[in-house]
């Protein structure tokens, strides 16, 4: 068995879990979130805590066990605190401004480029060069994320570009003549 799966996953105030025969909703101040399941993994709610163990001895089944706690584990997480993932733009002339369901980006191309955020997801623009992504579902604020960055990924030479706000680049060194 999984060495995750052994904890249990504790439900705060204000969230409720509901367990069916392939699905689990979670719903909590933030919004509701679905996870599908497979005949893997067990689910037992003990008033506050789910607890999570494999179906069977199988090598499938002790990994899943795992797999589905965490997830469960950040619907728990997301529907009570949310995630949120940092963005910053390194550059001259790089900006960012929030348009309704949207965020415009200046990279230094021709045009502007113009992002459509998905439902459940929400942007934030403190300053012409941060951008603060939020929502509940940690996959979809991590992919939302990833798309920004993958407009203008950080350059070695310079260090321009849009890099989450914990990320380091490494700057190269220059050819010498």
């Amino acid at each position: 068995m999984s060495r995750i799966a052994k904890y249990p996953v504790e439900l705060p105030k204000g969230v409720e879990a509901q367990i069916a025969q392939d699905q689990i909703t979670v719903k909590g101040p933030l919004g509701t979130l679905n996870q599908s399941l497979n005949g893997f993994v067990d689910i037992k709610q003990d008033g506050t805590s789910l607890s999570f163990k494999a179906a069977d001895d199988s090598r499938e089944a002790k990994a899943m066990s795992g797999t589905v706690r965490a997830l469960v584990a950040n619907m728990v997480t997301g529907v009570s605190k949310g995630f949120e993932r940092k963005l910053n733009l390194v550059g001259v002339g790089y900006r960012a401004q929030i348009q309704g369901d949207a965020v415009k980006l200046q990279l230094g191309f021709s045009h502007d480029v113009l992002h459509k955020l998905p439902a459940g997801v929400k942007a934030e623009c403190p300053t012409q060069t941060e951008i603060v992504i939020k929502g509940s579902n940690k996959q979809v604020v991590g992919q939302v994320a990833a798309e920004i960055r993958a407009y203008r990924e950080p350059e070695p030479y310079k260090g321009k570009g849009v890099r989450y706000s914990d990320e380091r680049v490494v700057i190269k060194e220059t050819k010498k003549k």
